[in-house]
């Protein structure tokens, strides 16, 4: 398989986005070599290209990783769907009945930011609070996929922060404004092709706030496996390449703690999950 344990990552250097491959310490910029026909990352995927830009690498302008500025891995999919209340802890941690279908919200995209980018705590409100996700990106445009074809469609996994304005999210039982504040979603460092993960299910996925663990789990315990979401969800829209489906958050949340561990200026919040990578951002104010 040519896409074979491949990080990709979207970045920004010397005031221009691209894409590549993340080797040891450095970028492979991929997008300096393939912009005119493969401009971003998402483009790449719907090309169905990650084995060309494997082999484009090579030759790719290196860039140390200290000198790039990360940026979402997808920074502009055509969606993001959020899995809401998918652990079984969480939900009983919030209270929610049981169902028999997964919670759907939406993200938009300029919600996003990349790795080491501030996350950042709105003006409006101090209940922000950390969810710790694996994300799933679309490799395929698909609709009413069978959960046997599912992880066909899958391009990659990274770790993605739906963080949370949770005063905003119970103004109703809508949860998207709450959701959608600009610069609440982290998402990186980089995308991981699924023959580096291997079979989902025994990775663990912990959240740390200022080093300590607040949140611990295995993707095994999702109450709505991946085929069952991209089966669901491809129900009801198109799947397009470079989407994203935000796979939900375990028990641990700040909202449910006594007292609630809001998150403030200052605090350092990392999501990472076994042999996907480990996202960290610092929270800061709104401007």
């Amino acid at each position: 398989d040519g896409n074979r344990r491949m990080k990709l990552a979207s970045f920004r250097h010397a005031g221009t986005a691209s894409w590549g491959v993340v080797g040891e310490g450095v970028i492979h910029d991929v997008g300096a070599v393939l912009r005119g026909r493969l401009p971003d990352l998402r483009s790449a995927i719907a090309a169905g290209a990650l084995a060309a830009a494997r082999e484009a690498a090579a030759g790719a302008p290196r860039i140390a990783l200290d000198a790039i500025e990360w940026l979402p891995v997808i920074p502009n999919p055509d969606k993001i769907l959020c899995i809401g209340l998918n652990y079984e802890e969480h939900r009983k941690e919030t209270g929610r009945s049981v169902v028999g279908n997964p919670t759907i919200f939406t993200r938009f995209a300029n919600s996003q930011v990349g790795h080491l980018a501030p996350l950042v705590r709105p003006k409006v409100s101090t209940d922000f609070d950390y969810e710790g996700e694996l994300a799933v990106i679309i490799g395929t445009a698909c609709r009413h996929v069978a959960k046997g074809d599912a992880f066909a469609q899958v391009a990659g996994y990274a770790c993605y922060n739906d963080g949370s304005v949770r005063d905003w999210q119970r103004h109703t039982h809508q949860f998207t404004p709450g959701k959608n504040f600009v610069g609440t979603g982290p998402f990186g460092p980089w995308m991981v092709t699924p023959d580096e993960v291997g079979e989902i299910g025994p990775q663990r996925l912990v959240t740390r706030v200022n080093g300590q663990v607040v949140q611990d789990a295995t993707l095994g315990e999702m109450l709505f496996d991946i085929p069952t979401q991209i089966a669901y969800c491809s129900t009801f829209t198109r799947l397009e390449p470079g989407d994203v489906i935000a796979t939900g958050t375990p028990g641990g949340v700040g909202a449910k703690r006594t007292p609630p561990l809001w998150l403030k200026p200052g605090d350092v919040v990392e999501v990472e999950i076994d042999r996907v990578g480990l996202l960290r951002n610092t929270v800061a104010d709104e401007a």
